[in-house]
This record gives C-alpha cells, sequence and structure tokens, in this order.
C-alpha cells in the first residue's frame, strides 16, 4: 500500500475496485465507513451487489473481466476535460505520451461497449475521482486474480498518476492483501525463491551474506 490505512478516514473519494471490503477485511472497511460519514465520495466498482455498495455514492456494476476498458475510458474522459494533473506528471512519471496515444481508441463510448456501463456514467466516475483533493484507490483479488491481473494493477497505477493522486496523505494505491498475514509471511522470506526482504536466493552474494 502507498499510504496507510488511518488515512483512508481522510480521503474525499473513495475508489473500491474489486474488492468486498466488508468481509474480506472489515477492519479496513471500517475506515471507509469513516470517510463516507466525513462526506467522502464512494465508488465501488464490482459486477456484483455487496453490502459496500449499499452505502456508495456510484455502484459499477461493469461486465466481468472488462475492468482495464473502464479505467482506459476514465482516463481518457480525464485528459479529454483537462482534469489531469500535467505537473505531477511532467515531474514523476514516464511514457505519458504514449499512454496519450493508446488512450485515444478508448472513448467512454468505446469503453462503454466493453464494459456495459453507460459513457455518461463513466465521465461522471472520472471527474469524482480526478476532481477531488485526496482520493484513494483499493484494490483486492477481485482484480489481480485475473489473466489480465498485471495489466489491472498498472492501469489502476495510471489513473492514479495522471491525476496525481498519489504521493500525498489519503490518496495512493492500495492493494489489500487477500489472506491474514500474507504479506507478513512474504516480507519475512516465505516464499520458495527469496530471503527475507525479498532478496533472491540466486543472488551469490545474498546467499554468501545469509550463509
Amino acid at each position: 500500500m502507498t499510504n496507510s490505512i488511518p488515512e483512508i478516514e481522510d480521503t474525499n473519494c473513495l475508489l473500491v475496485v474489486g474488492s468486498n471490503t466488508t468481509e474480506a477485511h472489515p477492519l479496513i472497511s471500517h475506515w471507509m465507513y469513516r470517510a463516507k460519514l466525513k462526506g467522502a465520495k464512494l465508488i465501488v466498482v464490482d459486477p456484483r451487489r455487496i453490502q459496500l455498495s449499499l452505502h456508495a455514492d456510484v455502484h459499477v456494476r461493469l461486465n466481468f473481466g472488462t475492468d482495464v476498458a473502464l479505467i482506459n475510458g476514465m482516463m481518457h474522459a480525464i485528459l479529454a476535460n483537462n482534469w489531469h494533473d500535467r505537473k505531477f506528471i511532467d515531474e514523476r512519471t514516464e511514457g505519458f505520451a504514449e499512454l496519450r496515444e493508446h488512450l485515444q481508441g478508448y472513448s467512454p463510448e468505446k469503453a462503454s461497449e466493453i464494459c456495459g456501463i453507460a459513457p455518461q456514467e463513466i465521465v461522471r466516475i472520472a471527474e469524482t475521482y480526478a476532481t477531488a483533493e485526496r482520493s484513494s484507490i483499493c484494490y483486492t483479488l477481485g482484480i489481480t486474480e485475473h489473466s489480465h491481473g498485471v495489466d489491472n494493477v498498472k492501469s489502476l497505477a495510471n489513473l492514479a498518476m495522471l491525476t496525481g493522486q498519489i504521493g500525498r496523505p489519503s490518496t495512493g494505491v492500495n492493494p489489500m492483501r487477500g489472506q491474514n498475514n500474507v504479506q507478513g509471511a512474504c516480507d519475512m522470506g516465505g516464499l520458495p525463491n527469496v530471503y527475507p526482504g525479498y532478496q533472491v536466493v540466486t543472488d551469490d552474494f545474498v546467499k554468501g551474506k545469509f550463509e
């Protein structure tokens, strides 16, 4: 996660993608509800009706597996309406020209054909996310356990960087792990190909250090 969990409370817009947070991460959902009580806009992107969607300002029930198209449509709308953060882009990102060119093929109308969400709804959630003072993305296995899960994650990172919604309190891209303490187990070397701290076992220097 790029931001701490308590920071969720002070976000102005919460974009929850592919996460049944109240069931999988009930303590985190507590902070989401606190943000909502403080006036934050809640956008839930999930084909299912889940408990969190009952409290959402917008529940986006996209077609299964079409997250990238939806996010691309959002980014197209953001660029078309100058909702992007040009200063952040110039100072802290690479490949913006290539992204802009790629997004030309993903107007909200085209994205709508793929993901099943009305073009005006795509524009609406794009504006809500991009123009809020502090917007936070939270996601979990609902977008990562796909054949194109990496593309989903990269697209959300692009969305955050395009709008400058990262690197500040209560913003960022915040993946919530799918199982209890799986992050800690990985950090401590529980994966078969790394030592603690993700130091690869095939590196002779690292092997020598641990020996």
